[in-house]
């Protein structure tokens, strides 16, 4: 039963991977055209539906650490899908004059790489038990240039947001209401551009020492 379940899970796993693989390769891929052809102010439009679909598939992975389906902590796993997913959702796709900004074709060819990369690097592993060395390499070391170009990208593209969030009052909860509790969205913000400072140096951090260990573990096999 035991070695069913653990093939029930490889091969779901394996279909997930690939999945949001070609999801990530069509935004690439549609960003890159679209710069091509019409110039930054249309990617947005151009990978839309494809950007929201695979970011908003990343939650599952959540569950697969909660499930015990994957190892990685989910104390590493919710913070990067959290702010990607407020990034997405919470910014790009609320605030359409932020859909022009320069900053979405670096955030959107940061993330892509770096997903294509980790999604086909997975994929292998689980499909066929391990992934060839050149794939381990970029899959540890390619983050080096692409997070810091991604985080960069989210912190500018939330704090050209401000404006916008605070004229239009969107997702603000005013008082007196029958929940007596007020909420605004501007502060909220703020909040996450302060989380940013002091969270992202940490999560560079421990991906570094991921690094570490994965490449010094592969060098012994």
């Amino acid at each position: 039963m035991a070695g069913v379940l653990s093939a029930l899970t490889r091969i779901y796993l394996t279909l997930y991977n690939w999945t949001v693989f070609f999801g990530w390769l069509q935004v690439f891929y549609l960003a890159v055209k679209t710069l091509k052809e019409s110039g930054y102010e249309h990617v947005y439009d151009a990978v839309e539906k494809p950007l929201l679909l695979a970011q908003t598939a990343a939650i599952l992975e959540i569950f697969h650490g909660l499930v015990g389906l994957v190892r990685s902590p989910v104390s590493a796993t919710l913070p990067q899908i959290g702010s990607r997913l407020y990034v997405t959702w919470g910014i790009l796709w609320s605030f359409p004059e932020l859909q022009s900004h320069i900053l979405v074709s670096s955030l959107v060819i940061s993330w892509s790489i770096a997903e294509i990369i980790r999604y086909s690097f997975f994929g292998t592993k689980e499909a066929f038990g391990s992934a060839p060395s050149w794939l381990l390499w970029l899959r540890y070391s390619t983050f080096l240039l692409l997070y810091p170009s991604g985080i960069t990208s989210e912190v500018g593209l939330i704090y050209n947001a401000l404006p916008y969030i605070k004229e239009s009052g969107k997702y603000c909860l005013r008082m007196p209401n029958k929940w007596n509790y007020s909420f605004d969205y501007y502060y909220a913000a703020l909040v996450v551009l302060g989380i940013y400072v002091p969270g992202n140096p940490h999560m560079y951090g421990y991906m570094l020492g991921q690094r570490k260990k994965a490449l010094s573990k592969s060098k012994k096999e």
